[in-house]
């Protein structure tokens, strides 16, 4: 497969994270509509307000199935507005979504829904996780523990807090200093609360320094990690400069190192990603705004296969391959 496809032309459906359940693929995207808000650097014109989800039993050749709206805005006792990118994860025979939301006070937090299906309907809980806050969940399963990564600047709030806590007023670094960092924490044991306190996902040069703001690969939002021949390979946007980057360790926490470039910027101002393994190939699944017409907050799911080199470096896929 060596050309990106669309997943589904019918609709707007960005963000996807997906995973393998029961011997399928499931995609868990954010919903994209036309809300009439003014695009502005809070993001507030990306004011998606349910989910669906979509499954697919061959990536090159497969019918995507879509299971409909498992979740919307109306059904969460908390709710503010904008249901950003979700993730799922499964344990005991149960299925737990979360998602990025603002509460009644404009502010993002994280909530949990849960069914017994992959592909829903979920019932969400009636609290966001206690502690939580910004955005884009990314749920990793490594040795029985499970484990969110999570965060975004701009928009998605990140710049608010520091060392879990809340300041006065938000703080940017100047691009001299260390980026801010996407968080990890381990969920508890009935997956419904942080299970520690969260930590920061620190991204070194090849010199073991952070990656510092003004670094066009510095972490932005959109955190992804999968493991490959033993290794943690975290993923993320870098935002602003249109990119998905990634490093790599030798643990869930990190540190990580970063080793390059998996996608150049593809048509629209966002990015975001997901990878996975699936019938013995790897698939990077994606988003871009070409059948929207270039409206950014009009975003399409697309899929390509992910190719490692012998040093299990990955390929760097070109994001406007057939649209430049």
């Amino acid at each position: 497969m060596n050309k990106a496809k669309y997943l589904f032309p019918k609709d707007y459906m960005a963000d996807p994270s997906v995973h393998v359940f029961e011997g399928k693929l499931y995609i868990y995207p954010s919903h994209d509509r036309e809300s009439g808000i003014e695009e502005n650097d809070n993001g507030d014109h990306f004011d998606m307000n349910d989910y669906h989800v979509f499954s697919l039993d061959d990536v090159e050749n497969g019918e995507v199935t879509d299971h409909g709206v498992v979740l919307s805005v109306q059904d969460i006792p908390w709710s503010g507005r904008q249901l950003w990118d979700c993730d799922v994860a499964f344990k005991n025979d149960k299925y737990y979504m979360y998602f990025p939301l603002k509460d009644k006070n404009d502010i993002f937090r994280i909530g949990v829904a849960v069914s017994d299906k992959p592909y829903g309907p979920f019932i969400p809980e009636k609290h966001p996780m206690m502690g939580s806050y910004s955005i884009d969940p990314c749920l990793f399963e490594d040795e029985g523990k499970h484990y969110m990564y999570f965060g975004g600047i701009w928009g998605g709030q990140l710049q608010r807090y520091r060392n879990n806590k809340a300041l006065e007023s938000a703080i940017l670094p100047s691009d001299n200093e260390p980026a801010i960092s996407s968080k990890v924490v381990m969920l508890s044991d009935d997956m419904l609360e942080f299970g520690e306190e969260p930590k920061d996902v620190v991204i070194l040069d090849e010199n073991g320094n952070p990656l510092l703001h003004g670094d066009k690969h510095r972490f932005f939002e959109a955190s992804w990690m999968h493991k490959y021949n033993g290794k943690y390979y975290f993923s993320y946007s870098t935002g602003d400069t249109h990119l998905i980057c990634y490093a790599v360790g030798d643990n869930p926490y990190g540190p990580f190192t970063f080793q390059g470039e998996i996608l150049t910027p593809v048509v629209g101002w966002t990015t975001h990603h997901s990878i996975v393994e699936f019938k013995g190939k790897w698939y990077l699944f994606f988003h871009d705004s070409v059948p929207s017409g270039r409206r950014t907050w009009l975003r399409s799911m697309k899929v390509v296969e992910l190719e490692y080199d012998v040093n299990g470096k990955i390929k760097t896929i070109e994001g406007l391959e057939g649209h430049q």
